[in-house]
């Protein structure tokens, strides 16, 4: 399904009944209506952060559901489309924390490879439908993928914004993780928490206090 570690780490998953019986859902859906993102890039945040490679977690809520836009990974959209409101306000967050400049692109392919996991808590959505796949199946599979990360031996940076996001809080039970956890940068919610935060200094704090490389956050360098 991904070609690297995820695989055998969601083994039990990939072989179950049910997760079969999920994925004709999902063909079906594909099939007769227009969804978003395109099918081969449903599970792009695994195949670009192994498991092994996870040293920090976006949990977004569902794809964008505009033409063009969702590629995949939480709050990133495809080279060349507009920046949605939600990802401007948190480069100006970015820009406030670590004095990074905003980038021009919202293509977060680089953080990804950095080791931050974008990962949606619903994987895919109908056209101009927000929300339209909650509570099909998916959530089954995504919070398995918070558990499976909880088990982690190093330490792991979850990054919750929202109240959607909040709700994977409970499966973080292992001590030696950080949950950073603040209102969701939406333009009705930034300024009530998210703005200030500074999740992206208490991210690479809390990865030099334990013998981890940082994240270089700079989406302007190579």
């Amino acid at each position: 399904m991904i070609g690297n570690d995820w695989d055998e780490k969601l083994k039990i998953i990939w072989q179950s009944e049910g997760f079969k019986k999920f994925l004709t859902i999902i063909d079906k859906e594909y099939a007769t209506k227009t969804i978003f993102p395109p099918k081969d890039y449903i599970f792009n945040a695994l195949k670009l952060t192994p498991y092994a490679n996870t040293k920090v977690v976006i949990v977004g809520q569902d794809p964008y559901h505009g033409t063009g836009e969702a590629h995949g990974l939480s709050f990133s959209v495809q080279e060349g489309i507009k920046i949605p409101p939600s990802l401007q306000n948190i480069f100006k967050e970015l820009k406030d924390d670590l004095n990074i400049p905003i980038a021009n692109s919202g293509d977060l392919t680089k953080w990804g490879k950095e080791g931050v996991l974008m990962l949606n808590a619903v994987l895919t959505v109908v056209k101009d439908t927000p929300a339209s796949h909650r509570n099909l199946g998916w959530e089954r599979l995504t919070d398995y993928i918070i558990k499976i990360l909880n088990q982690k031996k190093e330490p792991v940076v979850f990054i919750l914004w929202g109240k959607f996001a909040k709700e994977k809080a409970k499966y973080i039970t292992n001590p030696w993780h950080l949950i950073i956890s603040s209102a969701h940068p939406s333009p009705f919610s930034a300024h009530s928490g998210f703005f200030g935060s500074r999740p992206f200094s208490k991210t690479n704090a809390f990865l030099k206090q334990n013998n981890l490389k940082e994240i270089d956050w700079n989406l302007n360098t190579k």
